[in-house]
């Protein structure tokens, strides 16, 4: 129980930060946020635990919107995270306008961004982390979620070595992994040799042994308590992401083994149990509710930011975003071998309100001067908010999509569903960076290929039952393969096989023939005998002849049934 000055300083902190009552809403667009706001905290208890996850190799502050539309189906319907806009202010209490706006919505993110800036930044996550382990020496304990190797242009040029070095500048004391794999078996052995804390993935085996191919649990001792920090990869690698990359090694959910680990850290005298988890949120809460004896699960896959925790039961799920937009900072009272209590921040990194610690700065400085001539070479302009997140379409695929059909000549192009991928205000310049941010992974080909029209509902079908079927155990957690040329409706409550319907060629309006053919340009195939040229040269092409993007309002896929 909060006593009253509890609740005045947290409510302080977080009037502040998300603009709860007045008059912090009023106020909030024209008031400069400081760095100790954002760290404003009331300790509670003997461990702090910090989360980040989903970087995917971002090193310099960066705008990121966050979806207008994230439908959860079944029993999640209507659940966080599947809450935007409007609706997800009014429900955590957020005011509009505000920084709290800003940061968890899509609500006026251009207007906001203009006034509040960048976000994220490693050099300003550094001064966040090294200020509370300043506060709470010897309690303090910080985890990755994985997604930290992939996802830009340097991580990309050194095959991730940019974001282990950043990483172990930061004092990481454990992480786990799911985009780190698609640099190779090889090269993600490579890294883990380099890397000065533990990789735990507990549910990848050799396919020959079955024998774990990594460390499964790590323990810690902060604030005279025993901690377990158990680590789960991302369950479906082999299936999202090129099998030929990690041939030999299988992954999977895994529940069983998850338990086993859990009832073995309890043997070995684990007060705290933690999950450090790439499950992604829907997959995490159904296992929170069928495993017993986790105590707190840090998600991570889905890139979902929520500022309160959700409890499952006894076990607490903490939801830290992605981008390095966020810090997670939870706080728990662990006495008599349970946690009695905790208290939550989700701290937003605002770059402008944060001083750069040298050190990481510094680092950062080194990494990128051998490419920063292409990194900030200038491709164009856009006069669009260019963003990717959301479940059906985002500009940024937009314009991918419109660089494979004209680039390639092709009908339609599909660009894949992923979740990361940096915004863009309308009047800034597009540079080498900014594709990268958005494209920048190991098998780039943008393929031209023959497809019929019954292959192309398949193609559809399966990809929205593995963000809408009923039993999150059968989610990946991306978003709907983006669509260009092309029109459809989709049903989400419905089943595989009849949640898509009205398939349309946009350039002529007619039905897509089941038995035609069509000429389709794409990106991300997973199928190692792949060929064409690397998706960032398709765009770079296609910007070098319009310099000037403008995107407009895509009303090619009709939802229906939600």
């Amino acid at each position: 129980m909060l006593s009253r000055r509890d609740f005045l300083q947290l409510s302080l902190a977080a009037g502040a930060i998300y603009g709860a009552g007045a008059p912090w809403g009023r106020l909030a667009a024209q008031q400069k946020l400081s760095q100790a706001e954002l760290l404003a905290f009331e300790p509670l208890g003997n461990v702090t635990l910090l989360h980040i996850t989903d970087i995917h190799a971002q090193l310099v502050p960066l705008f990121f919107r966050e979806p207008a539309i994230n439908i959860g189906v079944g029993e999640a319907s209507g659940l966080p995270p599947h809450v935007t806009g409007a609706a997800f202010l009014k429900k955590f209490g957020i005011t509009a306008k505000s920084a709290g706006a800003y940061a968890l919505s899509d609500q006026d993110f251009a207007s906001l961004a203009r006034a509040y800036g960048r976000v994220g930044g490693i050099d300003r996550l550094a001064t966040l982390i090294k200020a509370i382990r300043a506060e709470r020496p010897g309690n303090t304990l910080f985890l990755d979620g994985g997604d930290t190797w992939q996802g830009s242009y340097t991580s990309f040029h050194s095959q991730g070595e940019d974001m282990v070095r950043a990483m172990n500048a930061l004092g990481t004391e454990a992480m786990t992994a799911h985009w780190e794999f698609t640099y190779g078996a090889d090269r993600v052995q490579e890294l883990v040799e380099q890397i000065k804390f533990p990789f735990l993935a507990q549910n990848v085996r050799d396919t020959e042994w079955e024998e774990p191919v990594f460390d499964g649990t790590a323990y810690f001792e902060r604030g005279g308590t025993k901690i377990a920090v158990i680590g789960q990869a991302f369950p479906y690698t082999p299936v999202a992401n090129p099998r030929y990359k990690i041939p030999t090694w299988s992954f999977g959910i895994r529940e069983e083994a998850v338990q086993e680990k859990v009832a073995e850290a309890r043997a070995q005298g684990a007060a705290l149990v933690v999950l450090l988890s790439h499950n992604g949120f829907d997959v995490d809460r159904k296992m929170a509710g069928r495993v017993k004896g986790i105590d707190v699960i840090l998600t991570g896959h889905t890139h979902d930011a929520l500022p309160e925790v959700v409890t499952v039961g006894k076990t607490l799920l903490v939801a830290s975003g992605s981008h390095g937009k966020f810090l997670s900072r939870l706080d728990l009272d662990v006495r008599d071998g349970e946690v009695k209590g905790y208290r939550y921040k989700l701290i937003p990194i605002f770059s402008d309100a944060i001083a750069p610690d040298p050190d990481m700065a510094t680092l950062v400085r080194e990494i990128r001067a051998p490419h920063l001539g292409e990194l900030e070479r200038v491709l164009g302009t856009t006069q669009s908010l260019l963003y990717r997140r959301g479940n059906f379409n985002g500009t940024f695929d937009d314009l991918i999509c419109q660089a494979l059909l004209e680039q390639r000549d092709a009908q339609i192009a599909l660009s894949p569903g992923f979740r990361w991928g940096a915004t863009l205000l309308p009047g800034q310049d597009i540079t080498v960076e900014d594709i990268h941010n958005a494209t920048s992974i190991t098998y780039p080909a943008a393929y031209r290929t023959e497809m019929s029209g019954a292959f192309l509902k398949t193609i559809l079908e399966d990809v929205a039952d593995n963000l809408f079927n009923l039993d999150p155990y059968y989610q990946q957690g991306g978003d709907m393969v983006r669509v260009g040329g092309l029109g459809y409706t989709i049903d989400p409550a419905k089943t595989i096989g009849n949640r898509i319907s009205g398939m349309t060629l946009l350039a002529d309006g007619k039905p897509i023939a089941a038995e035609a053919n069509y000429t389709v340009a794409g990106w991300a195939s997973v199928n190692e005998d792949t060929e064409g040229p690397a998706i960032w040269d398709v765009v770079e092409a296609h910007l070098t002849r319009h310099k000037t993007v403008s995107i407009p309002p895509n009303d090619a896929v009709r939802v229906i049934g939600t």
